[in-house]
């Protein structure tokens, strides 16, 4: 081992800070962008973001390569904030029905309160991805894979086929999702409230299919055993 490797220079130690505040720079920024987003709606420009961080655009690329970099920053910090709100998917109890009315309330809830933040991901996500990907397919499926342990579970605890849990849970979220995404264009004087009791009920109903067909008659208000408690999972950066 060379001196200069064991012991780093000054240039290494600015190096880091300079990364630092780099990184601290780029989440003020995306956050900034996330307020403007919020209040100038999905096309936002990237000017109106800088206008809302307090600096001007130039100095805003500083942080970023391009726009591309930055739509993606965004694009990674709503998928943190989605799967933060999302709790009771990852920490499911109570009846089944009651687990179900919760999970769905809380994920109608966030695209309800970031309806501009929602459609800004569905618009310009895609870009700088890979495969198609983009921020909303990664929540969604994130999602997904949560419930098929979760149905699992259940599903091996009464003695069912077990493998059935993924295509229940893939088709569930995207029910929901789906119909909160046409609600919120066109909501019809339905609210909030009402949207998430036929949604819960609609799962419930599929849910409860399955159980029939393998000749399990569950009451939706039993208290259930819960499933073993896991940490939130991340989506991960895209393939």
């Amino acid at each position: 081992m060379t001196p200069s490797s064991a012991h780093p220079g000054p240039g290494d130690g600015r190096a880091a800070r300079w990364a630092g505040q780099r990184e601290r720079r780029r989440r003020e920024y995306v956050d900034a962008a996330l307020r403007a987003i919020a209040e100038h709606g999905p096309d936002v420009s990237t000017g109106r973001i800088a206008d809302v961080a307090g600096v001007a655009r130039p100095q805003l690329y500083k942080h970023f390569d391009d726009t591309t970099d930055l739509k993606r920053a965004i694009a990674d910090r709503a998928t943190e904030l989605i799967t933060a709100a999302l709790l009771p998917v990852w920490e499911p109890h109570g009846s089944a029905m009651q687990m179900i009315a919760v999970a769905v309330d809380a994920h109608t809830g966030w695209l309800a309160d970031n309806s501009n933040l929602y459609r800004y991901l569905t618009r310009h996500s895609q870009i700088g991805r890979t495969s198609g990907r983009d921020a909303v397919a990664d929540v969604k499926t994130v999602i997904a894979r949560q419930l098929t342990q979760v149905f699992g579970f259940y599903l091996t605890a009464f003695q069912l086929d077990a493998r059935i849990a993924d295509v229940i849970s893939f088709g569930v979220v995207g029910l929901v999702d789906s119909c909160t995404a046409q609600w919120l264009e066109s909501p019809q004087d339905l609210t909030r409230t009402q949207l998430t009791d036929l949604l819960t009920r609609w799962i419930w109903r599929i849910l409860d299919d399955s159980l029939r067909v393998g000749g399990i008659e569950l009451d939706p208000h039993l208290p259930l055993h819960p499933p073993p408690r896991e940490p939130p999972p991340s989506p991960g950066p895209p393939a």
